[in-house]
C-alpha cells in the first residue's frame, strides 16, 4: 500500500524545489527528509528528482506522481471540508484546463459564466501546454479544457470541439513607440519592432501570413509562450505587439498601450472541448451556452 506519509514529504519537496526549504515547512531536519523520500523512491522502484544545480527537477515519473498527488490531496481537502460542514451543500467540483496560449482575461470572462450558477460550483482551473491538458482529459482527470483551437486531428484522444467565439486582432504600442511610427495602419507595421505569440498558438501562422500577404515587413524581436510576458515586454517599449480585440480596452488600460489598429483579416478563436459529444456537466453547459456577444462584439477601432 502506498505510504501517504511519504507522499507528502515528495509533494512538499516538489512545490517547494529544495530539500532546505521543505524540510523548514515540515519541520524535519534536512537528513531526515532527504532519507524520507530515497525510501519513498525505492519502494516505487523509480528515480523521482534529478539534481539541477542547487535545485531538483522532477523526472517524467516525478511529474506523473505529483500530477496524482495534487489530485489525491485536493480530494483529500474536499472530504475534509465536507465532514466539516455536513449540514452544508457541497460545491459540484468543475476542473478546467487552460491551453496556456489562453490570455487570461479571455479565460475567465468564458468561465465566469459557471460561477454565476444558483448551485455552488468550485472550479479548479489548471495552466498546461495544450497536449499534455488533452491527455488530462482523455482519463477523466479534467471536465473540459479551454484552447485557441479545436481538438487536432489524428492524436489519439477521442474528444468533441465547441466553439465558444472569436474576435480580431489588435496592435498596441507605448505612446513613446507610436509615435514614431510613420504612416496608417497597417502600413506603419513594416520596419517596426514586432513581438509576436509562440509556435503554441493557433494565431501566429496566420498572422506572419497576413503580413505577408499586405507586403509589411516588420523586425520580429522577440517571440513568446506566455502571452502576459509578451505584453510585459510590450509594456517596457521592446516593440508592438498584438492581442484580442475582444480585450483591447483592458490591454490599453493594465499595460499602459496605444492602439494602432486592428484587423479582422487574423482571427483569435477559442474552443471548448470535452469528452462528450453532448455536454452534461452543468458549469461546462454554462459556459458552452451562454451567448459571448458582449466579449466577442465589435470595437470602434480603425480596421482593415
Amino acid at each position: 500500500m502506498l505510504n501517504f506519509k511519504h507522499l507528502s514529504y515528495f509533494h512538499a519537496v516538489a512545490k517547494a524545489g529544495a530539500v532546505n526549504r521543505a524540510a523548514e515547512k515540515l519541520h524535519l531536519t534536512p537528513q531526515t527528509l532527504s532519507g524520507q523520500l530515497t525510501l519513498f523512491e525505492q519502494r516505487l522502484g523509480v528515480t523521482l528528482f534529478r539534481r539541477a544545480g542547487r535545485r531538483l527537477e522532477l523526472t517524467d515519473a516525478g511529474r506523473m506522481a505529483l500530477s496524482y498527488a495534487d489530485e489525491i490531496f485536493q480530494v483529500g481537502s474536499e472530504l475534509e471540508e465536507m465532514l466539516r460542514n455536513r449540514g452544508g451543500e457541497r460545491p459540484a467540483l468543475f476542473r478546467v484546463g487552460i491551453a496556456d496560449v489562453v490570455p487570461k482575461p479571455i479565460a475567465y470572462r468564458l468561465l465566469a459564466p459557471a460561477l454565476a450558477l444558483p448551485e455552488p460550483v468550485r472550479m479548479v482551473c489548471r495552466e498546461d501546454k495544450f497536449e499534455r491538458l488533452l491527455a488530462e482529459l482523455s482519463i477523466h482527470r479534467l471536465d473540459i479544457v479551454l484552447a485557441d483551437m479545436p481538438l487536432p486531428t489524428g492524436i489519439d484522444v477521442k474528444g468533441y470541439s465547441h466553439r465558444l467565439g472569436e474576435c480580431g486582432l489588435t496592435f498596441f504600442a507605448t505612446p513613446e513607440l507610436a509615435a514614431g511610427l510613420d504612416g496608417e495602419f497597417p502600413r506603419l507595421l513594416n520596419g517596426a519592432p514586432l513581438l509576436i505569440p509562440g509556435e503554441d498558438s493557433a494565431v501566429r501562422a496566420p498572422l506572419l501570413r497576413w503580413l505577408g500577404g499586405q507586403d509589411i515587413y516588420p523586425r520580429i524581436v522577440g517571440e513568446f509562450d506566455d502571452g502576459a510576458l509578451m505584453k510585459s515586454f510590450g509594456h517596457a517599449g521592446a516593440g508592438v505587439f498584438p492581442a484580442p480585440t475582444a480585450i483591447a480596452a483592458e490591454v490599453a488600460a493594465q499595460y499602459g498601450v496605444v492602439p494602432l489598429g486592428s484587423t479582422e483579416a487574423v482571427k483569435e478563436r477559442f474552443f471548448l472541448i470535452t469528452v462528450e459529444r453532448k455536454i452534461s456537466h452543468p458549469a461546462a453547459l454554462a459556459v458552452s451556452g451562454a451567448t459571448h456577444q458582449g466579449l466577442f462584439g465589435k470595437s470602434d477601432l480603425a480596421r482593415v
